[in-house]
């Protein structure tokens, strides 16, 4: 890689998050430097005609540029982007946008969504690239214009038009699994948390229920689509929701085992919940992954489940 991307070097990054507090993040300083890239050609096979990395790159071409490129090691576990993407995301630096159709559009309108992608703010990006004697001054009015509810709403409005746009399939099947299956299949149980969207994986809320209920979740851990938990037999239960990925399969259930060892849960159950009989046998006839002694869900065939044994 170069010293500058866009005539932007890492000390100028260091210098401009240092004043945000954020400067001893090194992953960070190279997320915002991987987002400066506009030689290396885009990642994503349908992107626009002559895009490059700067016009949008997701979390894991994010973790290959840093990890990879930068360095010439292995990618950054993706699993981390809490620590080189959520600190500048949540101050408006990055902005969250989408692949769709060709097109880079606002927010992040489907939940895991492999399109789901990021940006550098332009006006963080005219700060980077400002004279010596100007960023500074740029910055602070930078700073102070986040927190401006009249920004924050155009971006908020913006994100939901977007995400109108496009019916997120994963998110609605995630939505029937905790308020149609659970509650029929598993009585008893409460929602600990629900990973429906992108941004901040357990909102603050969910983790008050989380530390209740005595459980916390590592970044060695798996993330499941919703987590449950019995108060009167301490028991968990995960469901994963699948649309293109993501079912219970050997190795998730020998990590959440271990999650709930090491919170003294009575245990853990487990299932893997699809829309349709066509689409989780499309999936089940090429993968044949789902785990033994785990269930499985249909949401068009709601009035049972099937649990899977060997």
């Amino acid at each position: 890689m170069p010293d500058a991307l866009q005539g932007v070097t890492k000390d100028r990054i260091r210098a401009i998050l240092q004043y945000l507090d954020l400067g001893t993040n090194a992953d960070l300083v190279d997320c915002t430097f991987a987002m400066l890239d506009d030689q290396t050609g885009s990642w994503f096979t349908k992107a626009p005609k002559g895009a490059t990395i700067a016009d949008g790159a997701s979390t894991a071409h994010l973790a290959c540029h840093i990890g990879i490129l930068q360095r010439d090691s292995g990618k950054l576990d993706r699993e981390g982007r809490d620590y080189w993407i959520k600190p500048l995301r949540e101050l408006g630096g990055f902005e969250a946008i989408t692949l769709e159709n060709g097109e880079f559009i606002p927010g992040h309108v489907k939940a895991k969504s492999p399109n789901s992608c990021y940006r550098l703010d332009e006006a963080l990006k005219a700060v980077l690239k400002a004279p010596d004697d100007a960023w500074r001054d740029m910055l602070a009015e930078w700073a102070r214009d986040d927190v401006s509810r009249e920004r924050r709403a155009f971006q908020a409005e913006m994100a939901e038009a977007a995400r109108k746009l496009i019916d997120s399939g994963h998110a609605h099947l995630i939505k029937a699994s905790v308020e149609n299956y659970a509650p029929r299949f598993l009585p008893g149980y409460q929602l600990l948390y629900v990973d429906d969207a992108d941004g901040d994986r357990i909102s603050d809320a969910e983790r008050a229920k989380m530390a209740e209920a005595g459980v916390a979740l590592t970044l060695e851990d798996a993330m499941p689509d919703a987590l449950l938990w019995n108060p009167e037999t301490n028991h968990l239960w995960v469901i994963e929701a699948v649309t293109s990925d993501g079912e219970v399969d050997a190795h998730k259930v020998a990590q959440m085992n271990r999650m709930a060892e090491r919170c003294g849960k009575a245990g853990v159950g487990f299932t893997t919940t699809y829309r349709t009989w066509k689409e989780a046998a499309a999936r089940q006839g090429k993968h044949q992954n789902i785990a033994y002694d785990t269930f499985i869900w249909i949401q068009g065939d709601p009035a049972k489940q099937f649990k899977v044994t060997g």
